[in-house]
């Protein structure tokens, strides 16, 4: 049986295959969805790819984990051995600033941590991996201000994910819940911290139309997915 994480990351090659596996018949068939599971693997070996975690016990989550790659595949995780990470596509426009701000803080092989008597916020990591080159970094607070901007966008791509979490959950179990957590999700767009809105287009179109849920929230699912439908220029937020 699939989770509803896994199946609200349908959208993503490793999910896809995922669906593959379930459904294939014989040895045969799952013979072909191994190899293709592994070509998939190899396939990303070698791309270059940013990975941010950030942990700050008594927060909620108390961790998260972002992979990025260049080609734009991202993966969310809410705990290092996250059974069902949450796979999702970052546009384009978005990838090339984050590589841009690595590129100009040389790929993390320098320290940013600050060493100021701050507040601890959590320890935020930065991890840049292409083949055999590896470079990490940890810090509280930077006074580099690239580190922060890398560090807030992945923060805006956490707390998406946590959104879109929150209303997958909610649509499945939760059904008077959706309003608040659509709520939340209209908030988030409205502080333009929202990264990927059209991952949420599938569900807000069941939502929409789905006599089961409550009439304001079937409302407010169809003007959010109004808004998240225009072209990207209209949509696109400031890095």
């Amino acid at each position: 049986m699939i989770s509803v994480r896994q199946a609200s990351a349908c959208g993503g090659l490793s999910a896809r295959l995922l669906w593959f596996w379930h459904s294939a018949k014989g040895a045969a068939g799952r013979f072909a969805c191994l190899c293709a599971l592994v070509l998939a693997g190899l396939a990303h070996a070698d791309t270059p790819r940013i990975i941010y975690s950030k942990a700050f016990k008594g927060s909620k989550p108390d961790y998260v984990s972002i992979t990025l790659d260049r080609d734009g595949r991202a993966v969310y995780k809410e705990a290092p051995n996250d059974d069902h990470p949450l796979e999702v596509q970052v546009p384009a426009d978005d990838v090339a600033t984050v590589f841009n701000l690595a590129a100009k803080l040389e790929n993390f092989a320098q320290p940013l941590e600050s060493h100021l008597k701050v507040a601890f916020t959590g320890t935020k990591t930065f991890v840049y991996e292409n083949g055999s080159v590896k470079h990490q970094t940890s810090f509280n607070y930077s006074q580099n201000p690239d580190a922060r901007l890398l560090a807030d966008w992945f923060e805006r791509l956490s707390e998406t994910e946590q959104r879109f979490l929150d209303l997958d959950q909610a649509a499945h179990f939760d059904k008077l819940g959706v309003n608040d957590a659509l709520l939340q999700v209209n908030i988030l767009w409205d502080q333009k911290r929202l990264v990927t809105p059209k991952q949420f287009l599938p569900l807000l179109h069941r939502i929409s139309i789905n006599e089961s849920y409550m009439h304001i929230a079937r409302e407010r699912a169809a003007a959010l997915a109004d808004q998240f439908e225009k072209p990207p220029a209209q949509e696109k937020s400031a890095p």
